[in-house]
């Protein structure tokens, strides 16, 4: 069934971003997109629906303080997100995370294909150490907001989809907050199918866009 929100990273994204990263297997004949294409399309899709989705209201703000942590001001802003970039990138290093760098934001892009098995939102055993190791470097650099985002294929219902997304993000974020990522920094939410990084008509690309995203963002 065809979907009007459909987008693949060969094509120009809604944000005007030409992603080049795509070829073909000389095998298969089918496209592909390096991890690069991938990772600047997940940046570019977060960073275009961050302004409604990503970082802090007055309210999160608010209660942030409220719990104790402090906000980041001026130049260094950029320098503490980039120690923390640097963090992530090696404790997750051979893990199958992509770590995308968008302004002051850090995505991490967790695929489905090592988060949850098929039609599942239960965390895949092995996968929990890597997600202990995420809750260590947020634990460690207090100062963001903590955005979870499920997605999935156009495989199935809409409505089906986006309840698995949700159930997916949840998942995630009750490690996180089991492993001492106070809830106030927090936001659990289920983006359905309405925001592929890959052409759904595929297999590989249906495995990309089954995915798990931890965005962060500093608290200012």
């Amino acid at each position: 069934m065809e979907k009007k929100s459909k987008r693949t990273l060969c094509f120009i994204l809604s944000t005007g971003l030409l992603i080049s990263g795509c070829s073909t297997d000389p095998y298969t004949g089918e496209r592909k997109a390096s991890n690069t294409a991938v990772g600047a399309t997940v940046g570019a899709i977060t960073g275009a629906i961050g302004g409604a989705l990503i970082g802090g209201s007055n309210s999160r703000k608010s209660a942030l303080i409220g719990a104790g942590i402090g906000a980041l001001a001026g130049g260094g802003v950029g320098f503490y997100m980039d120690r923390q970039e640097a963090k992530l990138r090696e404790q997750l290093r051979n893990s199958g995370v992509q770590v995308v760098r968008n302004g002051d934001n850090i995505i991490l892009n967790m695929p489905g294909n090592i988060t949850f098995a098929t039609d599942s939102s239960e965390v895949n055993s092995n996968f929990s150490d890597v997600l202990n190791s995420v809750a260590l470097v947020l634990k460690e650099y207090d100062k963001t907001y903590v955005d979870v985002l499920g997605h999935t294929d156009s495989t199935g219902a809409a409505v089906y989809n986006q309840a698995l997304s949700e159930r997916r993000a949840r998942s995630v974020a009750n490690i996180l907050s089991a492993e001492g990522v106070i809830p106030e920094r927090l936001i659990v939410r289920g983006m359905g199918e309405d925001y592929p990084i890959a052409d759904n008509s595929t297999e590989a690309g249906r495995s990309l866009n089954r995915r798990v995203e931890i965005a962060l963002s500093p608290v200012v």
